[in-house]
């Protein structure tokens, strides 16, 4: 795990070059380490910075950037190859090469001289973001894996091209241009992400998942996918697996064991995240199958019961026989994270999940360098609540003619939020906030539009931004992308192409790397994803319950009774503290002056949610947190 950063264009020297490298790199300093390095050809005007977590061979034979053996490329890279040893027995065979150490980044730079960008893309399985100058060509090549685990920004700023990991260090090129831009605000408050391609400025891009992009000496950028996660989907699901359920379990545990074998590469500590609940448990316990030596596991606890997993995973791991740590975090611990946030996440996100994501890394790194995680498992086996939540309600609500609904919703939406907790069911948590939402949703016209409802913050970012024109996104475009799926894997296709990349690995690469510490997602190994998607409906979902098939699975290893519990998810307190012990920072951040002053904001509405939430007539605390974090990163700039 490493962080690149570069530049093609302007008129500087190479010293001058070298120094503004170096400066960009150290802001990514936290991403690697160890090591550090720069290249520029001053001729051409193309720099490229590296900074190194060392993984996968130690020595200064992966240092970066690298030359390739007969000097054409030179590549930076970010991320793991978990099969580069065996694509270095294919090379043998084709070439004469002769290996200066046993690194990734080599049999990386080598298989791009051998085979070319697309096809090594295609033969790779790892994480990664890199950038590839061809010094015959005199073309850049900007790459990122196939589900989109490792970041990669680029933009033209004046005659410079930039691109790098993380925005922070680009801002240190005297080109850059930091114009905000108002649409991504918007997005922003509907999604609690950015989604790729928009970032927070308006001359900066985020390359998709599964992308790359060249960029030829004219200037001329090409974008192109070299694989989908949509036509993953829609291939898998048209060519569904045809044996019986034993049979796939059988092959879903083999693909799983190869994935987290190979994933257990590396020449520094390794261990695992885990919450006891399915997802982690499933990655844990097929690595401590694998492993001759305890694996070290870390899980974190909180003094609310609500949010606490600590115990669940207390129990899994001693079932499994880990190494385990835990750690119990007060309020206050995670409350000093906060002012930390904006300069983590290097532009705007608001999952409030990010506070504890950081916190159990934090922990992890103190024993290890590598951490496994759960990740993705919800998306591909159907765990949120939301998907059967969801389809449970339009079969419902779709009873009940439209016109009905829409004057219903008009009626329920002034109905403050304290009156849903006089009902039978008020036990349930957040039950006002999901009676409100579901309120909301009740004129909805399509599944679709019912889902857009349902993961959006603020239905309507453009009262909230001022003169703004929400940007158009997958999930806003005319044309859908899934209409051969219906109901639940509907909206689990959507998830696995948006949330995902754009949320949960965004929340997991910028928490850990803020700790120097790797992630590796075992889920997302394409083999994995590609098979998960061709099972039948019915192995992920039994009776209503979601992740059967994993559960199935899983319960060969631990018994049933430790994991056979609700999902929790990984949250904060977020309503409280904001009532609370959070009370004065918010309102600095949303004085009502200090809005109208910046520009962005309709500031009496925003106060309005702000006053509201503290009185306990609604709950706002999402909401508010999408314009905390921005108001937070915005003080920062």
């Amino acid at each position: 795990m490493c962080g690149i950063v570069g530049f093609w264009g302007g008129t500087f020297e190479e010293s001058e070059a070298k120094a503004q490298l170096y400066t960009m790199s150290s802001k990514l300093s936290h991403r690697g380490p160890d090591d550090s390095g720069v290249w520029f050809d001053e001729k051409a005007q193309i720099g490229l910075a590296h900074r190194r977590l060392s993984i996968v061979e130690l020595s200064l034979a992966g240092h970066q950037p690298m030359v390739s053996s007969s000097k054409r490329f030179v590549l930076i890279f970010n991320g793991e190859i978990y099969n580069h040893l065996e694509l270095r027995q294919e090379l043998e065979k084709a070439t004469t090469t002769l290996w200066r150490g046993h690194s990734d980044t080599e049999t990386l730079l080598e298989a791009f001289e051998t085979w070319g960008v697309e096809k090594t893309l295609q033969s790779v399985v790892g994480m990664f973001a890199v950038a590839l100058w061809d010094q015959e060509l005199q073309t850049l090549t900007l790459a990122r894996d196939r589900m989109g685990e490792k970041p990669l920004y680029y933009g033209w700023h004046g005659r410079s091209f930039l691109f790098g990991s993380e925005l922070k260090s680009l801002k240190y090129h005297p080109h850059f241009d930091a114009t905000i831009c108002k649409g991504s605000i918007a997005l922003l408050l509907r999604h609690n992400y950015i989604p790729a391609p928009y970032s927070i400025y308006e001359h900066i891009q985020k390359l998709e998942a599964g992308h790359l992009l060249t960029l030829s000496k004219e200037g001329k950028l090409t974008k192109k996918a070299y694989w989908s996660a949509q036509s993953c989907v829609k291939e898998s699901t048209q060519n569904r697996f045809k044996g019986s359920f034993d049979d796939a379990l059988s092959t879903l545990e083999s693909l799983l064991k190869q994935s987290i074998n190979a994933q257990m590469m590396a020449d520094v500590p390794l261990g695992a995240f885990l919450s006891g609940g399915v997802d982690s448990s499933m990655v844990v316990a097929l690595m401590q199958a694998q492993s001759t030596q305890k694996i070290k596991t870390f899980s974190i606890g909180f003094e609310e019961a609500r949010f606490n997993e600590a115990p669940f995973a207390k129990e899994v791991a001693r079932h499994l026989k880990t190494e385990h740590n835990e750690l119990y975090v007060s309020a206050k611990d995670a409350l000093a994270v906060v002012p930390k946030l904006s300069t983590l996440y290097d532009e705007p996100f608001s999952d409030s999940s990010q506070l504890p994501t950081f916190l159990v890394s934090k922990l992890a790194k103190m024993q290890v360098s590598v951490a496994l995680s759960g990740d993705g498992a919800d998306e591909l086996f159907g765990g949120y609540n939301r998907y059967t939540i969801t389809n449970n309600l339009w079969h419902k609500i779709t009873k009940i003619p439209l016109g009905v609904r829409k004057h219903a919703a008009r009626g329920f939406s002034h109905l403050p939020l304290e009156w849903f907790n006089y009902l039978p069911l008020h036990s349930y948590a957040h039950f006002g906030d999901k009676m409100r939402k579901g309120v909301e949703l009740l004129s909805c016209e399509s599944v679709d539009e019912l889902y857009l409802g349902l993961v959006s913050h603020v239905q309507n970012p453009e009262k909230f931004v001022l003169n703004v024109k929400e940007p158009r996104t997958l999930l806003t475009a005319e044309n859908k992308p899934f209409e051969t799926l219906f109901g639940i894997e509907k909206m689990m296709a959507y998830d696995a192409v948006t949330y995902l990349p754009d949320d949960i690995l965004v929340k997991v690469d910028r928490a850990a790397m803020g700790c120097s510490l790797e992630t590796r997602v075992p889920f997302l190994d394409y083999r994995v994803v590609q098979f998960a998607w061709s099972l039948p409906f019915e192995m992920k979902f039994h009776h209503g319950e979601g992740k059967y098939i994993l559960k199935q699975l899983l319960s060969q290893y631990i018994p049933k009774a430790l994991i056979d519990r609700p999902k929790m998810g990984f949250g904060v307190p977020l309503e409280s503290w904001l009532r609370h012990e959070l009370r004065d920072w918010a309102e600095a951040l949303l004085d009502e002056k200090r809005l109208k002053n910046e520009g962005f904001f309709n500031a009496s509405l925003v106060r309005k949610l702000w006053l509201e939430h503290l009185a306990y007539k609604q709950n706002w605390a999402y909401h508010l947190w999408d314009i905390l974090m921005f108001q937070a990163w915005l003080d920062e700039q």
